[in-house]
């Protein structure tokens, strides 16, 4: 067994990770990172990019299919999994390997094992091959060790008839029905990349309205296209087991007082995920969890015991990519001596469902509870001129100021490159914008982004292509 000096370790190589150590290699500080899976973790494997690879098929799958109105006929989308998993398969080979040699050609040190904390500044590296053991003393410690899918009582994944999303999304047929136990933004996701392809889609949410993450309004979109698209959302409702019979899995479900069973051929479990803190040795450092198993940080993303630090989704919601490698950078800075904090203004969320969801800042409910009066701005993509001509004028953009001084508290959009266009919104927020800066920011026409500075514009009375309220 060999002993390996280091200035600091990272366990974990996901959007958290990885970040964090090719940041400390640009540093100059001598770091290795740890990861017992593949680079890039869940993200980059099975989850967002896999994911949008399916969705943005089955998206032009289901578009082609509907443009006749448009004077273009294809006929019916023939679908050939396997030939889709194979091309979604080479995008995520193709990142997970770019992955590896970012973080060699930055000078931190990559490992594939896996890493046993076994007490302050000493781990032990535990190799697949058999190779033995090392120990790694070092100085800093980070840990990125992501989350899982929550199981619930009665479903058991098999990733065969029970699946979560890693499950569902190596899926090699299109299933003639799908159950969605939970109706948030990773069960709504995949279950419309399905149901685009011809699955028979029903929700099982148990909240009373899905994707209860999003303002009501904008969820409210995306619900009605489920259910024009042929599908049923079920709220108030708990799944609570299923049988099998006739070739079916039948889901029994309780809503209303009632119970009613769901025809499946996949029932895909999808109530969100849990934070990985035990089975590495966590424990024998003595750093505090909060009650909902995440580990506590400050704005340094350092935990209670010095010189530990924990980043992405591990640390606290939001469990989001993007969110995790901000922090990787700010603990690698604050491991090489900078003064950094993670003083983000807002973290943009993004919902590939169809239409896509964005958001940044606060939503209504939230500004009103943080003491703000507020007024709204919005502009509907029914009437964009360039949402018309890519025939995609399903939703709307919304923007919400604080009614004293027109401060921009947060920008919602539902609807066509939602992805894309929230940028802008979390620019705004993040630089103290007010609606006269988006409003008198000249938007180049015919684009969706006009509808950015159409609703900013309609929050202080100004929109040309929409009617204002007096204010």
């Amino acid at each position: 067994m060999a002993t390996i000096k280091k200035q600091a370790l990272v366990i974990g190589a996901g959007t958290g990770g990885y970040p964090c150590a090719i940041r400390l290699g640009q540093l100059g500080v001598d770091a290795m990172l740890v990861e017992k899976d593949q680079p890039g973790g869940v993200c980059l494997n099975w989850g967002c990019i896999p994911s949008k690879a399916l969705i943005s098929a089955s998206k032009l799958a289901h578009k082609a299919e509907h443009a006749e109105h448009m004077g273009i006929s294809f006929g019916p989308a023939k679908t050939d999994m396997p030939k889709m998993q194979v091309w979604k398969s080479g995008i995520v080979k193709k990142l997970t390997g770019g992955v590896r040699q970012l973080v060699k050609g930055s000078g931190t040190q990559y490992v594939t094992a896996t890493a046993e904390i076994l007490g302050p500044k000493r781990a032990k590296l535990v190799y697949p091959d058999g190779k033995p053991d090392d120990t790694v003393e070092f100085e800093h410690l980070v840990i990125a060790t992501g989350s899982v899918p929550i199981e619930i009582p009665g479903f058991a994944i098999d990733q065969n008839k029970i699946v979560d999303s890693t499950g569902a999304l190596e899926l090699d047929y299109v299933p003639e029905h799908m159950v969605c136990i939970g109706g948030g933004i990773i069960g709504l996701e995949l279950g419309q990349t399905f149901q685009r392809l011809g699955t028979q889609l029903t929700v099982l949410e148990g909240m009373d309205r899905v994707l209860g993450v999003c303002d009501k309004d904008v969820a409210q979109v995306v619900a009605r296209q489920i259910k024009k698209d042929g599908g049923e959302i079920v709220t108030k409702a708990m799944a609570k087991d299923w049988t099998e019979r006739g070739g079916k899995l039948w889901v029994r479900a309780e809503a209303g007082g009632e119970s009613k069973e769901y025809p499946a051929d996949v029932v895909l479990v999808a109530v969100g995920r849990r934070p990985v803190t035990k089975g590495f040795g966590l424990d024998k450092l003595g750093v505090e969890i909060d009650e909902r198993g995440f580990i506590k940080v400050d704005a340094r993303q350092q935990t209670n015991v010095a010189k530990v630090y924990a980043v992405g989704d591990v640390a606290g919601q939001p469990m989001l990519a993007h969110k995790a490698s901000h922090e990787g950078e700010v603990v690698a800075e604050v491991i090489a001596g900078k003064q950094t904090v993670n003083d983000a203004r807002t973290i943009p969320n993004v919902v590939f469902t169809e239409p896509e969801i964005a958001s940044a800042g606060l939503g209504e409910r939230e500004a009103k509870d943080a003491g703000y009066e507020i007024e709204l701005g919005k502009f509907p993509f029914s009437v964009s001129g360039r949402a018309m001509a890519i025939d995609e004028t399903n939703g709307f953009v919304k923007v919400i100021i604080d009614k004293s001084d027109n401060r921009i508290l947060g920008i919602h959009v539902v609807g066509p490159e939602a992805s894309d266009l929230i940028s802008e919104g979390a620019l705004a927020i993040e630089m103290g914008a007010f609606a006269e800066d988006l409003a008198l920011t000249v938007h180049p026409h015919p684009t969706l982004g006009e509808a950015v500075m159409e609703a900013a514009k309609h929050s202080i009375g100004e929109a040309i292509h929409v009617g204002n309220r007096r204010r």
